[in-house]
């Protein structure tokens, strides 16, 4: 889901806490389940920073934030480092008041790469050194992408790996019901090809495919650009998405153009939408998916994120009510591999110490990582967790698609400019949708992007 218009600006809030061992959510060594093993090896090697201060900072409020103190109370065991964690409602304004000011904490976390490559080049991180880049790119899924959003070039213009990623969220996924699916007869597609097959079908049988809403109030028209982005990432190499993405490779090339009416092919034809081509951008995307669960149903599949079984109808089981699979790629381009649209949180060092080398190294244990992933909205693309300790079957799921990509970007629209990620490009969807063609729409997006100064 788009931060941007979710998180809102407002007046500052600093919370701010401390985690201790009383808090430990598991009893160390009792479940075997967890990597107990990594997590004693890193509390040897770490036994001689007692007492000294950590402060960190990040976007994590609310219930998130209890998670990660869950997990922050096994590092202050561990080591008997004095942490401290606060964030902020604004906290992307934030971190660039404190890191200005001078005072900024030792730990930034941050889930905007631009944000952190403008902090790195006006020389407010530390590099994490080249071993933590190679942990990265050999433990985790699609390491080199994962790499490359850590890397920035520093106040000397040098390249250097400056953020660590930690917790992340898919996009790339298709919900359905598994009992509409068996009734029918229906099998999931694992081609593009046999997804517009499967879409031909539905309808063939007298139903609608897809329910597709862009509706989201100012926001209207944010959904229809993650299907691009999804598109793209399975129409052309991950070069041109980050070309595309930096305005390097225009919205009117054919590429862009070409990915834009393949969504046209779903969101465009009278029949594969529930309430027809009218209601995709007037239907809210919160109230979209309710047409899966309509009996008999509204619609078959729909196309969104990891956090959209929160507007499901209460009390739906995931994995028995609904469920869902990795939006396919297409055999004709089989190079491109299995790429994930998605978006993470990282981790950097904005203020040098002891103590926050030793939580960089913390993240590197799988500890770190199943603790969250034990409770809930966490996922992790590092190999070398147990999988099995995810807090139910759809995360473990949602977790193997990040383990197993071969490419990982994070949503398009979220790394353009501001008045093209979260304006221009939303609203030329809008009117793609609304009948205007897929490049004079693309055309419109470019002009504004064009004329920004």
């Amino acid at each position: 889901m788009k931060k941007s218009f979710l998180m809102g600006v407002a007046v500052a809030a600093l919370f701010a806490g401390a985690a201790s061992a009383a808090d430990l959510k598991f009893a160390p060594g009792q479940d075997s389940k967890f990597n107990w093993k990594s997590y004693d090896e890193f509390k040897a090697a770490h036994a001689d920073l007692k007492g000294q201060p950590l402060t960190i900072f990040g976007p994590w409020r609310g219930e998130d934030e209890a998670f990660f103190m869950s997990v922050l109370a096994y590092f202050t065991e561990a080591t008997g480092i004095e942490a401290k964690y606060s964030s902020s409602e604004n906290y992307e304004q934030q971190i660039v008041i404190d890191t200005q000011a001078g005072s900024p904490p030792n730990i930034a976390i941050l889930p905007q790469p631009g944000l952190l490559a403008d902090l790195a080049g006006k020389g407010f991180l530390t590099p994490l050194g080249d071993d933590n880049s190679k942990w990265i790119k050999d433990n985790y899924g699609a390491g080199d992408s994962w790499v490359g959003y850590g890397t920035y070039k520093g106040k000397d213009g040098k390249e250097a790996f400056y953020a660590f990623p930690y917790k992340a969220d898919v996009k790339s996924l298709v919900w359905y019901v598994p009992e509409n699916f068996e009734e029918a007869g229906y099998k999931i597609p694992t081609t593009m090809e046999e997804l517009h097959a499967l879409t031909d079908q539905i309808v063939k049988d007298g139903g609608v495919p897809w329910c597709i809403g862009l509706g989201s109030g100012g926001a209207t028209g944010w959904p229809a650009t993650d299907w691009v982005e999804d598109i793209m990432l399975r129409m052309q190499p991950p070069e041109a998405y980050d070309k595309w993405t930096t305005n390097e490779l225009k919205f009117t090339d054919p590429a862009v153009v070409a990915a834009i009416d393949e969504f046209g092919k779903f969101a465009k034809n009278e029949k594969y939408v529930n309430g027809g081509v009218a209601a995709v951008a007037s239907t809210d995307f919160r109230d979209s998916p309710k047409g899966l669960f309509s009996v008999p149903p509204k619609c078959y599949m729909h196309h969104q994120a990891s956090f959209i079984p929160s507007f499901f109808p209460e009390g739906t089981k995931l994995g028995q009510d609904a469920d869902f699979f990795y939006m396919p790629t297409y055999a004709s381009h089989p190079e491109l591999g299995k790429p994930v649209l998605g978006a993470g949180t990282l981790v950097s060092i904005a203020k040098d110490s002891k103590t926050a080398r030793a939580f960089i190294d913390f993240l590197k244990t799988p500890i770190a990582h199943e603790v969250w992933m034990a409770q809930s909205s966490f996922l992790t693309p590092y190999k070398g967790v147990s999988t099995e300790a995810y807090a139910n079957p759809q995360m473990k799921k949602e977790g193997e698609i990040l383990t197993s990509a071969t490419t990982f970007r994070f949503d398009g629209s979220d790394l353009m400019p501001g008045k093209i990620g979260a304006g221009a490009f939303w609203t030329g969807m809008v009117d793609f949708v609304g009948g205007k063609s897929a490049e004079e729409a693309a055309g419109e997006i470019q002009s504004a992007w064009d004329g920004i100064k």
